[in-house]
């Protein structure tokens, strides 16, 4: 199964840009199709893959750079238009 998920993070701290773009770095390290935007992030793939990095990569998050804020729209069966 195939899934496509917007991704955002808000880190509740003024400095605010460095957790955002480590967390896109570290999504783009994954293999999984990635593509990063000015208010979220998209990311494609199989289910169990995109599942298994949501949870590692919130939790490094979390782990890394305290409280955040996540909000993920997630949607079975789609393929990023070319």
């Amino acid at each position: 199964m195939y899934l496509s998920v917007q991704l955002s993070c808000y880190p509740l701290k003024d400095d605010y840009k460095p957790p955002i773009w480590d967390l896109i770095a570290r999504l783009e390290k994954t293999g999984l199709e990635v593509y990063p935007g000015r208010m979220s992030t998209e990311i494609f793939g199989e289910y169990d893959d995109v599942m298994r990095v949501l949870s590692d990569t919130l939790k490094w998050s979390f782990e890394t750079y305290g409280k955040s804020v996540f909000v993920a729209k997630i949607m079975e069966g789609d393929r990023r238009p070319k």
